[in-house]
């Protein structure tokens, strides 16, 4: 199977949709998924025309079931190894990635399926989805920053919970424990996240960049240290020539026209 085909790419008013595309395996991942994803990321980061990335899955079943166990069961020790690295350094490049990523989670979502939408920054889920980190019912753990980023997002007891039993839990219980930012219906749940997306692209640029660098790495540290980050992070966005557009179409009540300078 050719790269492109595991990955479907569309680009569209300044966001680029990227689609888990092998449905007949629940979109699960294997090693050339991994890469073609990767590749697919690095290639948005120094693209200013492309102001939001939204992740997803084919067909109407599973967003991503994690590991694709069929190759697993295929791998030596070493191997393993090596997909885990893989996987943990590509999530954590989507989290740091410089442009905000929205997870339509638009089915299943299992073990590494869910620790993808935890690395993005927004997830919007079909009111038919179920996630979980079910590694432990495998007699593993989440080894793509899942018991990281899980209890950081919704509480360390919670967190747990889930991780301990491996239960999933449905559209609603995410919402209700800050899995969820949002519940879509099955089949308006992409044009949600675009509607998303496209209220991200009317914002600045370079002070969305610089708000999710100061979030991420104030969030590791005391507040003290956060401010002084708030504070350079700010100290980029003043002498853009967005902010003097912002301040400009405020003052002639139009909207601003931001252009990433």
């Amino acid at each position: 199977m050719e790269e492109e085909k595991v990955l479907l790419i569309e680009e569209k008013d300044n966001v680029a949709v990227l689609t888990l595309n092998r449905p007949r395996v629940m979109n699960s991942f294997n090693f050339e998924l991994l890469r073609a994803l990767g590749n697919a990321v690095e290639s948005f980061r120094f693209r200013t025309d492309i102001r939001a990335l939204i992740v997803t899955g084919a067909g109407e079943k599973a967003f991503c079931a994690g590991a694709d166990l069929k190759e697993r069961a295929t791998l030596k020790e070493d191997e393993v190894k090596a997909f885990i690295l893989t996987i943990r350094n590509l999530f954590t490049t989507i989290e740091y990635l410089n442009k905000p990523v929205i997870a339509a989670v638009n089915g299943i979502a299992l073990g590494g399926g869910t620790e993808l939408a935890l690395a993005a920054d927004i997830r919007i889920v079909s009111a038919t989805a179920a996630l979980g980190l079910t590694e432990t019912r495998l007699a593993i753990i989440p080894g793509a920053g899942g018991t990281q980023r899980l209890p950081r997002l919704i509480g360390r007891g919670k967190a747990k919970e889930l991780i301990f039993t491996g239960r999933r839990v449905d559209a609603k219980e995410a919402l209700e424990i800050g899995l969820a930012n949002a519940i879509s219906e099955p089949a308006s749940l992409m044009n949600d996240c675009l509607k998303m997306a496209a209220m991200i692209c009317e914002t600045g640029p370079v002070a969305v960049e610089q708000a999710k660098y100061a979030i991420n790495y104030g969030l590791e540290t005391d507040l003290n240290t956060g401010l002084a980050i708030e504070s350079n992070a700010y100290w980029a966005t003043i002498p853009t020539e967005d902010r003097l557009e912002g301040l400009a179409a405020f003052r002639e009540k139009r909207k601003p026209v931001y252009k990433g300078k």
